[in-house]
């Protein structure tokens, strides 16, 4: 196997890992750097950490070429590792995963450590009364690791930026930091500021100084601080982006049991290969896609395919790994087992899907690449001004270094990391999740929300909707003895019945003689009646028609897309159970709220197309234009994109594994958290209530928060260009530094805590919800829904 055999999967394609990038400019020079190699088209994502490569067949290149090029750049790349087939391995990334850990753990450690010695220095510098004697050399003591070990990475960070001949955050706040620090050392030791009784006075006015008397280490300390809880936060959500793969394999069957030499041997079920022959028991997943040679059940596909109804399958049948056999026993023929499975299949979806999203820029490091240098440049001149005007070389020094910590980003490192934990915290409170900072820029550009059918707008369960009852029956013994002979059946369409029978009557009969007629129903006695619940044909075959009564109720509810179960007894059909995966009573509110937040929604689903239009019409989708239904796993990402070519902004709301993938390559992923780890895992939000009006709540959230963090960064900025002119004048003294630096973080602080005060909508009135079953109308008026 070939070096981009492993990394790519194919001979002109090759992925690597990268490390070392602290914002999306790194990402910008890295794919600069690789795509000026002839025949070599790159896309490196800052969030994934990982970057796509093409290679011209025409073109001899080699990972390694690759590696050395981004290693020129000053970052470290190596070829992925594989994903363990070891079970008990967890399916981690490797050493990658542990690097990463090891990485975020020593993140939280400096953060920790930097933010707990910053808080004493703020407060001893910022509050006269608390200056005893000697505070400033306890001040300096405190601040000394802060800058020394805390703010190793941007030093390092600087240090690589500055053998490119380039500029980023990390030289702005390696600058800055040392600066101030190395400024008060020197006004510390040979200046005044080091003597007994000093004081920091706060003083509004404009006035020239040497600075000789002033230090400036809480604004170190501070913006350190800051930027490490930033850091921190934004690598504790990127480190989950392999989580949605590792979900996946987590899906399949880990052992399964194979036919050998006339008997059965369980094995784990990554040592099965093609032709291999295994047992599927009821209540099992299948191993791997293959052939049933023996057996008739019914196999729950809904967390692939996204198919509500369970289905039927003989000899001759197709199955597909990880789906559930929900009847009979079953002998299958594996036809594709490893890599080719459709499970794995969809791995590889979720994974193009993630890292072909381009990672979003943030505002603060795209304003860098020209604030930086603009800064220093103007440091720089200010000292040569002040030198060729012939001023004290003091006071040249000191409006060189002003500008330098005036342009020190402090409110600056607070405005996304504080809006971010606000803004999340209060959307923990009220169940949606919001996986980082680049989610909330997608919220404002999206236009067009597309709902998956199963699990989302509906249950994602089989429910026993109706009762249709022929005249002269009652409902409740109709259920009573339905129910008690489908509470013999493991199908799932039986559970439903067993279960809505037993919510409506209580206690179900014992039943006996029963017997599975295959294809068709189940028959039994109960209370001395001889039972028949199935297909219209199975009570055809024993003399017992359905009346047209109940005809048209079985055809009303077919029309609708829904199942219709006959039941029959002594001789006669009785009544029609209408059963169908019930549409949430929340999912027409939810709709309408979308619309008043501007956006156009669209149903997707695999779902038959009568079903998925009946289901369009009663939560408020129009049926002709907004609905998309009859496809398939795979396709559903091409929907997405076909949107996405259109020029629509999409979000995607979603539960199930056929929708991680588009999930993934949405512009907005909206994953249930009632739904599948996968599907949580490849959404950008998760919505932990499993309502649908909670994905128009975490939108409105969404934006809210990223309206913030606008805010934050203006008003950082426009203190920072503000004050600038003033350092570089000499008129900068550390009264009015302190007042700024005061003013700005609390403007931050206070802006972003307003986001506690956000409130999901009310529910609307209970009466606009639609019914639970459009037959529930006064054309039936004896009919009731059961559950």
């Amino acid at each position: 196997m070939s070096e981009t055999d492993v990394a790519g999967g194919a001979s002109d394609r090759i992925e690597l890992a990268i490390t070392g990038m602290t914002c999306a400019a790194c990402a910008n020079r890295i794919e600069r750097k690789l795509n000026r190699i002839d025949g070599v088209s790159a896309a490196v994502n800052f969030a994934t950490e990982k970057a796509r490569v093409s290679l011209d067949p025409n073109v001899s290149l080699t990972p390694g070429d690759l590696i050395t090029q981004v290693e020129k750049a000053g970052y470290g790349a190596s070829l992925p590792t594989p994903p363990a087939r070891d079970r008990a391995g967890a399916e981690t990334a490797g050493e990658g995963g542990d690097s990463r850990e090891t990485e975020l753990r020593s993140l939280r450690q400096r953060a920790i450590v930097s933010t707990a010695l910053a808080i004493p220095v703020i407060a001893l510098s910022m509050v006269p009364a608390w200056q005893f004697t000697y505070w400033q050399w306890v001040a300096l003591a405190l601040t000394t690791p802060v800058i020394v070990w805390g703010a190793a990475p941007f030093h390092i960070g600087a240090w690589k930026n500055l053998r490119q001949g380039t500029a980023t955050m990390d030289t702005l706040v390696s600058m800055g930091t040392s600066a101030a620090f190395l400024w008060s050392l020197y006004a510390l030791f040979l200046g005044t500021a080091g003597t007994p009784g000093m004081v920091h006075h706060f003083e509004l006015t404009v006035a020239r100084g040497d600075g000789a008397a002033n230090i400036y280490l809480e604004v170190s300390a501070a913006v350190v601080a800051a930027i490490l809880l930033g850091k921190y936060f934004e690598a504790r959500s990127k480190r989950r982006a392999g989580a949605a793969l590792r979900s996946l394999l987590e899906l399949g069957a880990k052992d399964v049991v194979v036919l050998r030499d006339g008997g059965e041997e369980r094995i784990p079920a990554e040592h099965l290969a093609v032709g291999d022959r295994f047992v599927v028991r009821p209540g099992e997943k299948i191993a791997t896609d293959g052939v049933v040679e023996e057996g008739t059940s019914a196999v729950d596909m809904s967390m692939l395919t996204g198919e509500s109804v369970p289905v039927e399958v003989t000899a001759g049948s197709t199955v597909i790994g990880a789906t559930v056999n929900a009847g009979g026993r079953l002998v299958v023929r594996a036809t594709r087992v490893g890599t080719d499975t459709q499970l794995s299949q969809m791995a590889r979806l979720v994974e193009e899907a993630q890292s072909g999203k381009a990672a979003v820029q943030r505002l603060a490091d795209r304003v860098s690449g020209v604030f930086v240098p603009v800064a220093i440049m103007i440091a720089v001149a200010a000292l040569g001004l002040w030198l060729l005007g012939g001023s004290d070389p003091a006071a040249a020094f000191t409006a060189a270094v002003a500008v330098l910590i005036i342009a020190c980003p402090c409110a600056l490192g607070l405005a996304t990391p504080l809006a971010l934990m606000v803004g999340t915290g209060r959307g923990a409170q009220l169940g949606i999740l919001i996986k980082g900072p680049e989610v909330l820029e997608s919220t404002r550009r999206v236009d067009t929300v597309v709902l998956d059918k199963t699990g989302t707008v509906t249950s994602g369960e089989m429910t026993l909707l109706e009762v249709r009852a022929a005249r002269g029956q009652r409902e409740d013994e109709v259920l009573r003895l339905a129910g008690a002979l489908e509470n013999a059946s493991e199908h799932p369409i039986a559970r439903a019945v067993a279960n809505g029978a037993a919510q409506r009557v209580g206690d179900l009969p014992p039943v006996a003689d029963f017997g599975n007629v295959e294809g068709r129903g189940v028959r039994g006695v109960v209370d001395g009646h001889w039972v028949l619940v199935g297909r219209d044909a199975l009570l055809a075959e024993h003399d017992q028609p359905l009346p047209a009564e109940l005809e048209r109720a079985r055809a009303a509810a077919e029309a609708e897309g829904h199942t219709a179960v006959s039941v029959g007894w002594d001789g006669a059909a009785r009544a029609v159970l209408v059963v169908a995966d019930a549409v949430r009573p929340t999912s027409a509110q939810a709709v309408r709220r979308f619309r008043e937040l501007g956006l156009t929604p669209i149903l997707l689903t695999g779902d038959n197309t009568t079903v998925a239009r009946s289901v369009a019409a009663r939560v408020g989708i129009d049926p002709d234009s907004g609905v998309i239904a009859e496809v398939l796993p795979e396709g559903k990402v091409d929907v997405v994109r076909r949107l996405q070519s259109e020029g629509r902004a999409v979000a995607m709301v979603g539960d199930g594994v056929n929708d991680a993938a588009a999930l993934a390559q949405a512009d907005l992923g909206l994953s249930m958290g009632t739904g599948t780890d996968v599907a949580i895992e490849a959404g950008d939000l998760t919505l932990v209530r499993g309502d649908p009006r909670a994905a128009a709540d975490a939108i409105r959230l969404s934006r809210a928060t990223l309206r913030t963090i606008k805010t934050n960064l203006f008003w950082a900025f426009a203190y920072n260009t503000m004050a600038i002119p003033l350092a570089a004048a000499g008129l900068l003294n550390p009264m009015i530094a302190g007042a700024a630096m005061a003013f700005s973080s609390v403007f931050v602080v206070s802006n972003s805590l307003r986001l506690r005060r956000f409130r999901a909508l009310e529910g609307d009135d209970p009466a606009d919800t639609p019914p639970t079953s459009p037959l529930a109308d006064e054309e039936h008026p004896a009919t009731a829904p059961v559950a």
